[in-house]
């Protein structure tokens, strides 16, 4: 018996060293895929260990739930565009702590009324926090999808009470948590708990404005970490511990960056959304100067230095290849090309990275905000595509902005700046851009596809 608990611990010890090993190797796009197949077969050792571990008899439902789930799986990776890959990864969080709910309540259902009445507090108190936990997940993750698959509306819902209601869902957790430790046999605490969390996942998502859900995803990710860990703790399973633990610290880790990079407490982001202006913002005048692809060609032609800042409708154009294309041009023609990465742009954490990788623009060449700033005035143009927020310079100039204070890519101070744009329309956050109106800014309207492509087929003409 021994030699068994000998061999399950060591397989546990391996599942966990994958994990890491896996998330090592996912830092860096070059070995992000080689990465995430060994987090799976980590996943997969770690799954296999603790079936054979718990002795289950009928494995005919677990087959078919791996049949049905992996084949859905597969299909979806296969399938997903790049602008839904943030509402998919935000399902993905929903799903864990749905799964980490469920892990909860069974356990709690297949516990004898002996078992109840002698088991230790402890036991009841990390059950409750997971079923709290993940049903926060679950129901906040529902949200989020909503709001980045356009189902619902991405501003943030505010209303007169809501952070009273807050308050209560918060008080009624503590109540229904003493109650449910000391009484687990009443099954009302636990529908109680449940109700309570998916209501307060609820509220405090709707709450938040569709800008900040780079850093909504990264903090649900974490919350699905922590909610299955807490399952590891109620279930004595070490692996489920080990693991949550590593996606809840990794969570964390990014939604700290998230924040740093909004330049925003992540309190502020989960009670306001958007910081209401302390004075009144002054009126954006001037007008939009339009440039076609052609003219905007001859412009490129002449320059020596390029920096490229992609955002969320580089992703929807899917003009991540045309922009590969456009850069090798330009390379040829004697002109340096650089990527500006918003830690923000898009719509989920690594948005604008993964695209380019995915176009095979080396790794080398993307730079993070800091590192662009100090020499914006080398470059000659500036290509912003589809990025709106993370450009925007009223963040530096207008405090009665509802984002003064972020950091931004400082694409004003070049010599030149292309918008690529279908419209002068205002970007996710729902603000007013004075970078259109500068007097070195030109608007290229269109799908930046299409006007990337129609640059490209100039210098093919030349």
């Amino acid at each position: 018996m021994s030699d068994i608990v000998t061999v399950i611990n060591l397989a546990y010890v391996v599942a966990a060293a994958l994990f890491i090993l896996g998330l090592k190797l996912l830092s860096h796009p070059d070995t992000a895929k080689k990465g995430n197949f060994i987090s799976a077969i980590g996943m997969l050792v770690a799954v296999v260990v603790t079936l054979l571990d718990q002795q289950i008899i009928s494995y005919h439902y677990i087959l078919l739930g791996f049949v049905i789930g992996g084949a859905f799986g597969a299909w979806k990776a296969k399938t997903v565009e790049m602008t839904a890959m943030p509402e998919m990864v935000s399902l993905f969080n929903g799903f864990g702590g749905a799964a980490s709910l469920l892990l909860g309540w069974a356990t709690l259902a297949g516990m004898s009324l002996i078992t109840l009445k002698t088991e230790s507090a402890f036991t009841f108190i990390t059950l409750f926090f997971t079923i709290l936990v993940g049903g926060i997940t679950f129901s906040g993750s529902v949200v989020a999808w909503g709001k980045l698959s356009g189902k619902m509306s991405s501003k943030a819902v505010i209303f007169t009470g809501l952070r009273e209601l807050s308050i209560l869902h918060l008080i009624g957790m503590v109540v229904i948590g003493y109650f449910f430790t000391t009484d687990p046999s009443n099954p009302l605490w636990i529908y109680c708990a449940i109700a309570l969390s998916l209501s307060f996942g609820l509220w405090a998502t709707i709450s938040i404005g569709g800008a900040d859900m780079p850093v909504v995803i990264a903090l649900l990710n974490s919350y699905s970490g922590v909610a299955a860990s807490a399952a590891g703790l109620a279930t004595g399973n070490t692996i489920l511990i080990v693991t949550g633990l590593l996606v809840g610290a990794s969570g964390l880790i990014l939604t700290n960056i998230m924040c740093k990079a909004m330049n925003r407490s992540l309190m502020n982001v989960l009670l306001s959304g958007f910081a209401k202006p302390v004075e009144a913002g002054e009126k954006i005048e001037g007008e939009i100067k339009v440039l076609s692809a052609q003219d905007a060609f001859y412009v490129l032609e002449a320059a020596q230095a390029v920096l490229v800042v992609p955002g969320y409708g580089m992703a929807v154009a899917q003009a991540q290849h045309a922009v590969r294309e456009l850069q090798s041009l330009l390379e040829e023609n004697g002109c340096t090309v650089d990527y500006a990465i918003h830690a923000v742009a898009g719509r989920m954490p690594g948005h604008m990275n993964v695209l380019l990788a995915e176009a095979d623009v080396p790794y080398d060449q993307l730079y993070e905000m800091d590192d662009v700033n100090p020499r914006m005035e080398n470059y000659d143009v500036v290509i912003v595509i589809g990025a709106n927020d993370v450009v925007n310079p009223a963040a530096k100039e207008m405090k009665g902005s509802p984002i003064y204070g972020m950091p931004v890519i400082e694409a004003h101070r070049a010599k030149t700046v292309f918008v690529l744009k279908r419209s002068a329309n205002a970007g996710f956050a729902g603000v007013d851009n004075p970078l259109f109106f500068k007097d070195n800014t030109r608007m290229v309207l269109g799908d930046a596809k299409d006007t990337i492509n129609s640059i490209i087929r100039e210098f093919g003409d030349d």
